[in-house]
C-alpha cells in the first residue's frame, strides 16, 4: 500500500458509503425536477422508463465510476491517469473533474432560495408567498438572494471542513433517514386530498397513449442529474470506500434510495398539484418555478398548508444539503490529489470558487439580468452547460475507460472483492460497450439541438 493510499480517507463502512452516494444522488433533481418531469413526458409511461433505465444505464455507471475510484484510490483526474498518458484520458479525468466545480455554485443559489422559502414559512408567512410574483421580486433582489446564497456555501464548506467520516457521513447519516421520514408524511398527505388520486393515477399507471421519443430523452437526461452520474462524484466516494464493501450491493441500495425519493417526490407534488389545478396537467408543466411559485399556492389552498410549508422546505433543504456537499467534496478532493493541498486551502479555493461563479447566477435575474450567454441567465447557462452538455461526454469517457483502456475483466474483479459473483455482469457489458455511449451522445445531440430551437422538447 503506498503512502497516499495509507493516509486517503475513508468512509466506516457499507452503510456510511451507501448513505453518503445516496445523500449525493437525492438533491433538487429529484423533488423539483423529477415531478415536473414526469407529468410533462407522459406520467406513469416516464416513471417505467425511468425505472428501466436506472436499472441498466444507472447501474452500470454507478459500479464502472465506484470501481474505478476504488480501483485507483483517487479523483477523477488521478483515476484517470492511473491507466496511461494519452491526452484523452487527461481529458476524461478533468471533464468529470470540473463539472462538480461549475455545479455547486449555482445549486447553492437555489439552496439560497430554499432557506429563504423555509424561514418565510416558520415566521408564518406562507400567504406572502403565494402571492403572484413574489419569487420574481425575490430573485430580482439581488441583496436578499445573495445573503441566502451565502448562508448556504458556508453551511456546506463548513461540513466538507470536518471531513469525510466526521462531516459528509455524519451528516448523510443523520439527514437520510430524516429526509425519507419527511417525504412518507408529506406524500401521505398529499395522496389523500380531495381530487389527488387522478393525480396518483396519471403518475404510477403507465399510459403508452402518453409516450413520445422525447420521453425517453427526458428520462435519461434526468437519470444524469438524479443519479450523479458523470459528475466525478462517484468516484471520488468510490476512492474512499474499503475493499471488504459490496459494491454491487452498495449500488442496489444507492438505486432503490434514489428512485424511491423520486416517487415519493412524484406522490408529494403530483397528486396535490392536480387536486389544486382540478386536475389539469399543464399546471405541473412549470419546470423550475413549479416548487417556488405552485407549490406554495397549493399549500395556501390545504389545511395546515404552513405545518406542511415547513416540513417541505426542511425536506428539500436536507436533500439540497446532502447533494451540495457532494459535488463540493468531489471539487476538494480533486485539489487535494491534483495540488497536493492539505484539505483547509483546497476547502476555502473552492468556497472563493463558489462564491465567485454562484454570485453570477444568483445576481443574473437581478443587477446582472440584462447580461445573458447564447440567450440564457447565467444560472441556465450553467445548468446546460454542465448537465445537457458536459455530463453526456463525461459518461462517454467513462465508457471507453472500462471498455477500452481498463478492461471488463479489471473491473470485473474490483466487483468481485469479497463476492461470489457479479449478478448483472451481462447487463454491464453490454451497456458499458455499446449502449451507455449511445444513450450519452443521443441526450448531448438532443439537448444541444433543443437549446438552440432546432427541435422542441
Amino acid at each position: 500500500m503506498n503512502t497516499q493510499e495509507r493516509k486517503r480517507s475513508s468512509f466506516s463502512g457499507k452503510l456510511g458509503y451507501v448513505l453518503s452516494a445516496a445523500g449525493a444522488s437525492v438533491g433538487l433533481g429529484n423533488i423539483w425536477r423529477f415531478p415536473y418531469l414526469a407529468a410533462k413526458y407522459g406520467g406513469g409511461i416516464f416513471l417505467l422508463i425511468y425505472i428501466l433505465l436506472a436499472l441498466t444505464f444507472g447501474y452500470t455507471m454507478i459500479v464502472a465510476e465506484s470501481a474505478i475510484g476504488r480501483m485507483t484510490r483517487k479523483s477523477p483526474v488521478g483515476a484517470f491517469k492511473s491507466f496511461g498518458k494519452a491526452k484523452w484520458l487527461s481529458f476524461g479525468g478533468w471533464i468529470n473533474a470540473i463539472i462538480p466545480i461549475l455545479i455547486v455554485p449555482y445549486y447553492s443559489v437555489i439552496g439560497g432560495w430554499v432557506i429563504k422559502y423555509l424561514v418565510e414559512y416558520i415566521k408564518g408567512n406562507g400567504k406572502s408567498l403565494a402571492a403572484d410574483g413574489y419569487f420574481s421580486e425575490f430573485i430580482s433582489n439581488g441583496v436578499s438572494t445573495e445573503l441566502c446564497f451565502l448562508v448556504f456555501c458556508l453551511f456546506t464548506l463548513a461540513i466538507i471542513y470536518a471531513g469525510v467520516r466526521n462531516g459528509i457521513e455524519r451528516v448523510s447519516k443523520m439527514m437520510m433517514p430524516v429526509l425519507i421520514l419527511l417525504s412518507v408524511i408529506i406524500a401521505i398527505y398529499s395522496v389523500t386530498r380531495p381530487g389527488a388520486i387522478e393525480g396518483v393515477k396519471y403518475f404510477l399507471i403507465p399510459n403508452v397513449k402518453n409516450f413520445s421519443w422525447m420521453t425517453v430523452v427526458a428520462a435519461m437526461g434526468q437519470m444524469f442529474y438524479s443519479l450523479s452520474i458523470a459528475m466525478g462524484i462517484l468516484i471520488t466516494f468510490g476512492s474512499y470506500m474499503k475493499k471488504d464493501v459490496s459494491l454491487e450491493d452498495s449500488t442496489r441500495n444507492v438505486e432503490v434510495f434514489d428512485t424511491a425519493i423520486a416517487m415519493m417526490a412524484g406522490l408529494m407534488i403530483i397528486p396535490a398539484v392536480f387536486a389544486f389545478s382540478g386536475g389539469d396537467p399543464d399546471t405541473l408543466q412549470a419546470g423550475p418555478s413549479l416548487m417556488f411559485i405552485t407549490i406554495p399556492k397549493v399549500f395556501q389552498n390545504m389545511g395546515f398548508g404552513t405545518a406542511v410549508g415547513i416540513l417541505f422546505f426542511l425536506l428539500v433543504l436536507f436533500a439540497a444539503i446532502t447533494s451540495s456537499i457532494a459535488l463540493t467534496e468531489s471539487a476538494v478532493s480533486t485539489f487535494e490529489d491534483e495540488l497536493r493541498w492539505n484539505r483547509k486551502k483546497s476547502t476555502i479555493i473552492v468556497g472563493i470558487i463558489m462564491v465567485a461563479l454562484g454570485s453570477l447566477s444568483s445576481l443574473g435575474y437581478g443587477p446582472l439580468a440584462v447580461v445573458k450567454i447564447i440567450g440564457m441567465q447565467f444560472l441556465d447557462f450553467f445548468d446546460f452547460m454542465t448537465n445537457s452538455v458536459m455530463m453526456p461526454i463525461a459518461a462517454v469517457m467513462t465508457c471507453l475507460l472500462v471498455s477500452k483502456v481498463v478492461g471488463i475483466q479489471r473491473i470485473e474483479e474490483e466487483v468481485m472483492q469479497g463476492e461470489s459473483s457479479f449478478r448483472r455482469r451481462k447487463i454491464f457489458i453490454v451497456m458499458i460497450k455499446y449502449l451507455c455511449p449511445i444513450f450519452a451522445v443521443i441526450i448531448l445531440l438532443s439537448s444541444v439541438a433543443n437549446a438552440f430551437g432546432w427541435i422542441s422538447m
